[in-house]
């Protein structure tokens, strides 16, 4: 090793208290952190050593070129007592079975069909608003979400069940920072109200998961649905047991439902801060559609509703941090990093550095031109994650952020609420805070 020294970081007085830092206000701890100590920094969270990158490369060679190196870290590791051995929490030869079965599935040709139904639940909600009206945003995308991922998945209509699925999404994304804790799994058996609250959830979940699973399997002919193809998959060959296409069902479920809401809702806010942005996106709408629905083949052609929706993941992306778990010793930008050491970097610390954003807090999609990407590091920008671990729905996310918002905007514009604060609350996605009260005004 060419330095045997740890980088620079942040010292505590007592055991522990690091950790109660990050827990505290994760993402102000860190870009303090950075701007203080540099672009690679050290500390001890309990008695682990943490490392945190804010530098392209470095965090290139962690997620692709050295990955076999690196598993994920303990607070995914923890989310499996949610989402089970699904494709965000499993491992090795079961993670590479898993991503072969399910690729084919998420293919583009597959999820074009899937069009249709998204502007379809886009029309029933723009439909059903009405002027002046103040709604909490992050609620009726988190509702418009819920129903498309429950008509692709489960080829149902979920409406019934989207309060009682919003209310334990929202009991589980608050319990999250819980489950980092190194003694989470001692604090699930506690008789502790947050915690008996979570599993209640989580039980919630399940059995509704159950329900469309079996549903689904009752039917037994082809269909077009996820889940139909999951079990599709397990059906022919080497497939899948029970338990993993409900864990694969569940991660696909809070992987389509809560992070696109919450890319939505953030950029909902942002257009309503930025009116020459909005009244830019609304030409490219009327250029594009005129007054007829958007379709799969427009996705191409709404090049400025693409970098709107660049600009608002690189201001808040849903998946805020990323970690890993160093397998053996190695190296990372001249440092020795001890086995079992926690490897963390963050989307949204490195999509605010100055280095590749200049005024880096302002809205500007024009950041996302072909010249203006050419000039940065391929790395400073990794919403969906990277290398062989990359976020298998991805063109499925850029497709119902794109269609939903192209189908509310033509007929909707919104205005923040007077007074209505906004804040960050990140757990295991980037949620609003305070929500976000909006007004909404017809076009």
């Amino acid at each position: 090793m060419s330095n045997p020294k740890f980088p620079p970081g942040p010292k505590f007085l007592f055991p522990g208290s690091g950790l109660i830092k990050l827990l505290r206000d994760p993402i102000s701890f860190l870009m303090k952190s950075v701007t203080k100590y540099g672009d690679l920094i050290h500390f001890k969270a309990g008695p682990r050593h943490v490392f945190f990158t804010n530098h392209p490369e470095q965090i290139k060679d962690i997620l692709v070129t050295h990955q076999k190196n690196f598993i994920k870290g303990e607070a995914l590791e923890r989310t499996k007592q949610l989402l089970g051995e699904g494709l965000l929490t499993s491992e090795g030869e079961l993670h590479l079975k898993q991503r072969r079965l399910i690729q084919p599935i998420l293919h583009r040709q597959n999820i074009e069909r899937y069009a249709s139904i998204m502007v379809e639940y886009g029309v029933r909600i723009r439909e059903a608003w009405r002027n002046a009206s103040i709604l909490d945003m992050s609620q009726e995308m988190a509702r418009l979400t819920l129903l498309v991922v429950g008509k692709t998945l489960f080829n149902r209509d979920v409406d019934q069940e989207a309060k009682e699925v919003g209310e334990a999404m929202t009991t589980l994304v608050n319990a999250f920072r819980m489950m980092l804790l190194p003694i989470s799994d001692l604090l699930e058996k506690l008789p502790l109200p947050g915690i008996h609250k979570a599993l209640k959830a989580r039980e919630t979940l399940d059995k509704i998961i159950q329900k469309m699973i079996e549903e689904r399997r009752k039917e037994r002919h082809d269909s077009w649905d996820l889940l139909s193809l999951l079990l599709s998959a397990q059906e022919n060959g080497e497939g899948m047991n029970d338990q993993q296409v409900r864990d694969e069902a569940m991660t696909l479920f809070l992987a389509g439902h809560e992070t696109t809401a919450n890319a939505l809702t953030w950029t909902w806010y942002l257009l309503s801060q930025n009116p020459q942005a909005e009244a830019k996106l609304h030409q490219e709408l009327k250029e594009v559609l005129g007054d007829r629905l958007p379709t799969y083949e427009d996705m191409e052609k709404l090049k400025y509703l693409y970098m709107v929706f660049s600009e608002s993941m690189r201001l808040y992306p849903p998946a805020w941090a990323i970690g890993r778990r160093a397998i053996d010793e190695c190296e990372l930008g001249g440092y020795r990093v001890p086995r079992g050491s926690i490897v963390a970097m963050s989307p949204f610390v490195i999509h605010h550095s100055e280095k590749y954003y200049p005024d880096s807090w302002r809205f500007d999609p024009m950041r996302w031109t072909p010249e203006a990407q050419a000039q940065r590091p391929k790395f400073a920008y990794f919403p969906f994650g990277a290398g062989g671990r990359v976020c298998i729905g991805e063109h499925f996310a850029w497709m119902e952020e794109i269609l939903l918002m192209a189908t509310l905007a033509q007929k909707w514009k919104m205005r923040l609420a007077p007074g209505h604060p906004i804040g960050l609350q990140p757990g295991i996605t980037l949620r609003p805070k305070y929500g976000m009260k909006m007004i909404l005004e017809k076009r």
